[in-house]
């Protein structure tokens, strides 16, 4: 009869225990040099994100402050004498037109050069006399520029079949004409000047029966197209 051995008792604390691993001194000295690396990399980008955002933000504050804002036009008065008479005053060959009109530089800081600018006045559409200030224009910061003139003689080109037409609607209680200023300028930032830029500026101007303007069209800003 054999007896069987008994079994030792087998301390389970001592295989649940992880095995302990020794690491050499180079082991230790790369992973501090590789965790400094790593920090010193996360603090370069950060300050490097920090200078282009303030560098941004600077630049976007320029841009605002500098930024060339266009003129802005408005009609100032309008007026044909003649069509304050009853009898029309002697016809188109006696009829002269005057006007005014405003431009004005709203920059702070930067000025504006009018190289060219042509002044049209406009019935149903159609030319009726027209100006041009063929020299060039410079018009300093937060300054208004004035084109006026009276039309008459060559510069005015309304026929008969017009005239009558004005009487017409003169007696229907408004004569309605356009006033155009095209001009091209370029915006003047210290010593440096920007591109040629153009634009049109359309005024509507409304007669009554004294051959004046109407006070609702009387320092009206007019519609402006800038390319």
């Amino acid at each position: 009869m054999q007896h069987s051995r008994p079994e030792l008792p087998v301390n389970r604390r001592d295989q649940d225990r992880p095995v302990s691993r020794h690491h050499s001194a180079s082991y230790y000295a790369h992973w501090v040099k590789e965790s400094l690396t790593t920090r010193v990399s996360k603090l370069i980008c950060s300050i490097f994100l920090g200078l282009l955002a303030i560098v941004g933000l600077i630049t976007f504050i320029l841009w605002l402050s500098l930024r060339p804002h266009r003129p802005h036009i408005f009609l100032n008065d309008f007026s044909i004498p003649a069509l304050g008479h009853g009898d029309g005053g002697g016809g188109p060959e006696n009829a002269h037109i005057s006007f005014r009109v405003t431009a004005r530089n709203s920059n702070q800081g930067i000025g504006i050069y009018y190289d060219a600018s042509q002044v049209t006045v406009y019935y149903r559409e159609k030319s009726v006399g027209g100006y041009q200030v063929s020299t060039t224009l410079y018009q300093q910061p937060k300054n208004s520029t004035l084109f006026a003139s009276t039309l008459s003689g060559s510069s005015l080109t309304l026929t008969e079949s017009q005239w009558k037409q004005m009487l017409h609607d003169r007696s229907r209680g408004a004569v309605i004409f356009r006033v155009e200023l095209v001009s091209t300028i370029r915006f003047k930032i210290s010593s440096w000047s920007s591109k040629h830029h153009r634009f049109h500026a359309n005024c509507p101007a409304g007669l009554g029966q004294d051959g004046k303007l109407l006070p609702i069209y009387i320092d009206k800003r007019c519609s402006f197209y800038f390319y």
